[in-house]
């Protein structure tokens, strides 16, 4: 083979690529930014270092088209692969970042736990390879890419070899890099997995450490000592035993000693992240990409991330046993979900009356338990969009989606199908929104590609299929994993309910000629056909719908049931919700004006008349604890106002108002026992605020002879009281032994509520750190204790 000039400066041409500027040369090739003329693109454009020949350009092609079609989401994908003139290139898909080596000279070594989770999706890139038969050769840190959100994908698969017939045509010359070469690599032995394994570890090693685990600058040096000597990790690295263990096994000299494939070394790395005392996330199936997003949701608190809050608030929901306040008491336990759920019922959708919701129990009681699941994961789905670069692309997929749940909920009949409807259309969507959140890259590769085949099969006259069939496929060809089948996965992780994952499964070929009665089939059909007439309002102005609404009715109608009229009120119905409650879910719908309408003068005055408190925090400001006190005051009077209203609804309300504007830690509600002795707890809000409520036990008289604990002498008072420090001695000898024994505060408040001058109920709010209540809130406070008093007086004893 004889050596060429490479082209030297941007603005050449090779072939139909335009050379932009260089990414970085090695003495095998160089790499360039460079412009496609063809299909109009930015690629990475990978020139070899030397002319092919007729005897040799074969067995390169062949092994560099078996990498294009590796389909990872940690491999930089190769578009393609030719000879050009006698140059060999290849085609990668340009990737804005910066190389792990980069990285670590920056930044220096990863924490543990971030340097695992890194390497589990180049070892399982790795493991892809190897299944095909591909062996990458030269794994390092400079060959490995790290996006804006440390995702590493492997690149630079440039001398990979095949190994399944490896000792054909074996040229018996040293590939790879040294300092990353594996003892059989270094003696020039054929392409074997276990070389890829050894250079993992030793990456793993230097991300650990933060410096190359074999810094040699002679490069026949390294060869011989890696050879000859056992590399280490060295001992001021701070890892522990059994993540040790791992690397020394996987750098390990004598390849038996050694993993034997990098799913071996997957699975360890695995088993270090979640202990065997951990359960395995649900719906893995060992795929390196749900593998790698279910990893992401349990570790990293970013989108799509169930919480454990929304987990449980579904389960009750999903229970016959479970009462509105068991819901609204979960809810209260995430503050974002608290205020954003707020926020949602009062918008024009929800608003029965004048006044705001200010209290998650009333708006519990006016969404019910299907509604308030519904908002519950509807609100997963759009948290922490605003933190990514893509986060139009986001905002505009979500309401998409949205849009088209509302659809799915305005043509089924109210109550639980319609509420199972709205779940099913919204969901259909969730592998694609998955995909442009954490695989921006190849959502848009996927976009490009299903332009361009569409476009290709209507110009040769041929029926195309189906744009969410077609998408599937494109996607599965990139990421190596389909929409529905990342969606799914995800979907049995969270735990879904079979009947919302039965809709998110897209039915195979057309929809049926006669109307669909079974209503696990319907829901199926009404979530292809909501979502298609979503895309429809996505795609065309107002003018241009009626032709693509008539074409989803030509194809559901028959078997949805369903009239022009009636798909068109239901579609105008639809926007019009979503605009008004995209903006009470954090969504700016300004760029998104066309799809959706304008708001009408009520709805727009209800958000802009919305002012409930932001999250509270450790320590809440006056001015937070007096709106929400006096927020909650409302809801109350406009609760004990209405017709039906149950004493208990209004007791748990005037607690949830107490804990919130507080920032309590937990609030227990005391009632007088029967025989009329003591106080006894009923129920509470907070942490294990259900156990402490069983032990608050307090005589309303003293025993014979003994001073009164300080909760006996607050209700013989009928004072209010707020300790500011439990330890001090004189509070803490005060205090009843149970209390001293099971809790542990440092501040709290009590408030008797007396009639006849007796106490015949108490609430006490506790906090970590200490209360501090100024005058306004104080007479707040009372007012709410008369409120308690009056809901006794209209409505009788609990």
């Amino acid at each position: 083979m004889s050596a060429i000039a490479l082209p030297a400066s941007a603005g050449q041409r090779v072939g139909r690529f335009l050379l932009r500027a260089p990414l970085g040369r090695g003495a095998q090739a160089t790499v360039w930014r460079a412009f496609d003329e063809r299909l109009q693109r930015e690629v990475a454009l990978k020139l070899m270092a030397a002319v092919t020949t007729a005897g040799d350009d074969g067995r390169w092609l062949r092994e560099a088209l078996a990498v294009a079609r590796l389909a990872h989401p940690h491999i930089v994908p190769v578009f393609e692969a030719d000879v050009v003139d006698g140059q060999g290139l290849m085609v990668f898909q340009l990737v804005e970042g910066r190389t792990l080596a980069q990285h670590l000279r920056q930044h220096g070594a990863l924490t543990p736990r971030a340097a695992v989770e890194m390497m589990l999706g180049v070892v399982d890139a790795l493991r892809l390879a190897h299944e095909q038969g591909i062996v990458h050769r030269d794994l390092k840190p400079s060959n490995i890419l790290l996006d804006a959100d440390l995702r590493a994908r492997v690149m630079d698969f440039g001398i990979a070899a095949a190994w399944s017939d490896a000792t054909a045509g074996h040229d018996e010359l040293i590939a790879g890099s040294p300092g990353y070469l594996s003892p059989e690599a270094a003696a020039a032995l054929p392409p074997a997995p276990q070389m890829d394994v050894f250079a993992a570890g030793l990456v793993l090693g230097e991300i650990l450490s933060g410096r190359p685990m074999l810094p040699e600058r002679d490069a026949h040096r390294a060869v011989a000592r890696v050879q000859r000597e056992d590399l280490m990790l060295g001992a001021d690295v701070a890892v522990d035993d059994r993540l040790r263990a791992v690397v020394q096994r996987a750098i390990a000299r004598d390849p038996a000693q050694r993993f034997d494939s990098a799913a071996s070394l997957r699975d360890a790395l695995m088993q270090w992240l979640a202990p065997p005392d951990e359960p395995p996330p649900a719906g893995s199936a060992g795929h390196g990409t749900l593998d790698f997003l279910l990893r992401r949701m349990r570790y990293k608190s970013d989108f799509p991330a169930m919480s454990e809050g929304v987990l449980r608030i579904q389960r009750l929901v999903n229970s016959d046993r479970e009462t509105l306040q068991n819901v609204a008491d979960e809810i209260l336990k995430d503050v974002a979900l608290t205020q954003k759920l707020l926020r949602l019922v009062n918008t024009a959708h929800f608003k029965r009356s004048g006044h705001s919701v200010s209290t998650v129990s009333r708006a519990v009681a006016m969404v019910g338990l299907a509604g308030i699941r519904n908002l519950a994961l509807s609100l997963v789905l759009v948290e922490h969009m605003k933190d990514k670069a893509q986060a139009l692309r986001l905002k505009e997929a979500f309401l998409r989606a949205m849009l088209a749940g509302q659809l799915a909920q305005s043509l089924s009949a109210p109550g639980r199908e319609a509420e199972e409807a709205f779940l099913g259309a919204l969901f259909y969507n969730l592998g694609p929104l998955l995909v442009e959140y954490y695989f921006p890259e190849e959502a848009q590769t996927v976009r490009e590609q299903l332009a361009r085949q569409s476009a290709q099969v209507v110009a040769g006259g041929v029926q195309p299929p189906h744009p969410d069939r077609l998408a599937d496929q494109l996607a599965a060809q990139v990421l190596g994993l389909g929409y529905e089948a990342l969606g799914m996965g995800v979907a049995r992780h969270w735990g879904l309910p079979d009947s919302l994952q039965h809709c998110m499964r897209r039915p195979d070929g057309a929809s049926p000629a006669f109307r669909v009665t079974a209503s696990a089939e319907r829901m199926r059909w009404l979530a292809v056909a909501a979502n298609e007439v979503a895309d429809a309002v996505w795609s065309h102005d107002d003018a241009e719908l009626q032709p693509p609404m008539d074409a989803v009715l030509g194809r559901h109608g028959r078997a949805l049931g369903l009239r022009p009229p009636e798909l068109r009120r239901a579609t105008d119905e639809a926007r019009s919700l979503l605009a008004d409650m995209a903006p009470a879910m954090g969504l700016d719908i300004e760029a998104l004006r066309r799809r959706l309408p304008a708001r009408s003068g009520d709805a727009a005055e209800d958000a802009a008349t919305v002012r409930l408190p932001p999250p509270v925090a450790a320590v809440a400001s006056p001015v937070v604890a007096s709106e929400v006190l006096s927020a909650g005051i409302q809801d109350i009077t406009d609760t004990l106002a209405s017709e039906g209203v149950k004493l208990n609804d209004v007791l748990h309300m005037v607690l949830e108002t107490i804990y919130r504007a507080l920032a309590c830690d937990r609030v227990v509600f005391c009632l007088r026992e029967s025989a009329g002795t003591r106080l006894q707890g009923r129920f509470g809000l907070g942490r294990d605020a259900a156990v402490l409520a069983q032990a608050f036990q307090v005589p309303l008289k003293p025993p014979a002879g003994e001073p009164p604990n300080l909760f006996t002498a607050v209700c013989l008072k009928g004072a209010d009281t707020l300790i500011a420090d439990c330890s001090a001695a004189a509070i803490a000898h005060a205090l009843p032994a149970w209390y001293r024994q099971q809790v542990r505060s440092g501040s709290f408040l009590l408030l008797p509520l007396q009639m006849r001058n007796e106490s015949f109920a108490l609430v006490y709010a506790e906090r970590a750190v200490p209360i501090s209540v100024n005058e306004r809130e104080r007479a707040l406070l009372r007012t709410l204790r008369n409120q308690v008093l009056m809901a006794f007086r209209q409505i009788g004893a609990a």
